[in-house]
């Protein structure tokens, strides 16, 4: 009998037995998705993908034009500033603090002070975005640091866009992850292979 594995993720740790320390040296061996995904229609396309924190790992179809770990949100922060001031195409960056360390540790002090810190950052973003970058903030799920357990949470996840190719408005609570998709595509000017609805000039409900 078969198991439909989608990810087996390792975790190194350091320590002894009662007292173990997880390590930055996570690594996702994904499996291959069942269908084309956005990052190899953009790579098809011609279109640069640059990958900062876990999406090289996450996603293994993909080309990536250059891969990038990091160790915290910090660094993925600096890393993603960087590459917006340097490269063209779509730059995925992970910040994996608020989901490994302090999402599922249910650490809500710090996933606070890290919300803080992001807030401080996003200015230094939106200085460097010139009038043709178009910025998603989004997750993969919930992870609500004052939940019981350490699985991920059910909350809905954000879906934010900002930058001059974004018609302003609210685009209500979408029905798949499948619609962010299909507007990175219309954003690059690419019609998607999948079932999505972009909305990056209107809500098309």
């Amino acid at each position: 009998m078969g198991f439909d594995i989608g990810r087996v993720i390792a975790r190194p740790f350091i320590g002894q037995p009662g007292n173990y320390i997880r390590t930055a040296g996570r690594h996702d061996y994904a499996a291959l998705p069942p269908a084309k995904t956005d990052l190899e229609i953009l790579e098809e396309n011609g279109i640069p993908i640059h990958s900062i924190g876990k999406p090289a790992d996450i996603f293994p179809e993909a080309r990536f034009s250059d891969k990038m770990k990091t160790t915290d949100n910090a660094e993925g922060m600096a890393a993603a500033k960087r590459a917006l001031l340097e490269e063209e195409g779509l730059i995925f960056v992970n910040l994996l603090d608020f989901d490994m360390k302090w999402g599922h540790r249910r650490d809500v002090k710090s996933y606070g002070e890290g919300l803080q810190a992001f807030d401080a950052f996003l200015p230094e973003v939106l200085e460097a975005m010139d009038q043709d970058t178009l910025l998603v903030i989004t997750a993969d799920h919930g992870c609500d640091p004052t939940h019981r357990g350490t699985d991920h949470t059910r909350e809905y996840t954000p879906f934010l866009m900002y930058g001059a190719p974004v018609v302003p408005g609210n685009r209500g609570t979408r029905p798949a992850f499948s619609d962010i998709g299909a507007t990175v595509l219309d954003y690059f000017g690419i019609q998607p292979e999948f079932e999505g609805n972009s909305v990056l000039k209107a809500d098309p409900s």
